[in-house]
């Protein structure tokens, strides 16, 4: 059986937060791969783990390394949420996959070619 795999709107789970992140967007992703990490083993609240993470990174944050931790980058090369469609369209028919974002738009259309999605919250933020 294929494990989950979680999408991490980056851009806009770390905008849910007003800690500071417009100050250092690289810096604000980073923290947010870190967190992400124990995302792998013990998944969402509603879907154990474990799950495969792919944290979307745009803009001036999408040059945040690969840890090591086992979250995976996947740099927008323009729009994230363009990124975040196309992953979830080339892999959604064969996958359960879950979209983690609360943008409206983006919303409906990863629903519609078979996602699942989840609020920020469903996912440690630092």
């Amino acid at each position: 059986m294929t494990v989950p795999l979680v999408i991490v709107d980056g851009a806009n789970v770390v905008g849910s937060v007003p800690d500071g992140w417009w100050r250092d967007r690289p810096a604000a992703a980073a923290r947010l791969r870190d967190a992400l990490a124990a995302v792998l083993t013990e998944g969402l609240p509603d879907l154990p783990g474990p799950v495969e993470v792919t944290l979307v990174l745009e803009g001036r944050a999408k040059d945040v390394p690969q840890a090591g931790n086992g979250v995976r980058i996947e740099r927008a090369a323009g729009s994230g949420d363009d990124a975040i469609f196309d992953l979830v369209r080339g892999v959604a028919a064969t996958r359960r996959t879950i979209v983690v974002t609360a943008d409206r738009g983006l919303r409906q259309r990863v629903l519609a070619v078979g996602a699942e999605v989840r609020g920020p919250s469903s996912v440690p933020r630092r």
